[in-house]
């Protein structure tokens, strides 16, 4: 499970808006002085994230919340929203080249390039479905799992 720390700023319905400030693990990298990934960092600097998350904790607007989403969920909802365009682009054009050359005889890269288009699209549509049925799901959705308690004195 991943974990972030962030505060409630805002809950509607069985969804929490946390808002968590954006980190980056250069400070502990030995090869920070010449990293373009630190350099980028800096230039950005430190901005503030909002996500929604399931609230099952019942966390109210004000809490500090540790907030996780299971490591399989972002490697499966990362593979779809980068594997499915491109195998859409790719067998579209495919079919399109196959439907060109062999069932219409045609000599043209147009049949390719307009498979290849249709398929990109279907593959857009269906990650839009996938999207929305796991809108959820606890696999790929961030979830509030525990009160962050405060330490220290103010």
């Amino acid at each position: 499970m991943i974990e972030e720390v962030g505060q409630v700023v805002a809950v509607q319905g069985e969804f929490a808006w946390i808002e968590s400030e954006r980190t980056s693990t250069c400070g502990s990298c030995a090869v920070r002085k010449g990293c373009g990934t630190s350099a980028i960092a800096q230039v950005l600097g430190q901005r503030r994230v909002r996500l929604r998350v399931l609230n099952r904790i019942h966390a109210r607007v004000g809490d500090n919340v540790v907030i996780g989403i299971a490591e399989s969920g972002v490697v499966r909802g990362s593979l779809a929203v980068y594997a499915a365009p491109l195998l859409g682009l790719f067998s579209g054009a495919l079919a399109g080249q196959v439907l060109g050359s062999v069932v219409l005889e045609l000599q043209s890269d147009l049949p390719a390039v307009a498979g290849a288009i249709a398929g990109f699209i279907a593959a857009l549509a269906w990650l839009k479905r996938f999207s929305r049925d796991r809108e959820s799901d606890v696999a790929y959705q961030p979830v509030a799992l525990r009160l962050q308690i405060r330490t220290g004195s103010r």
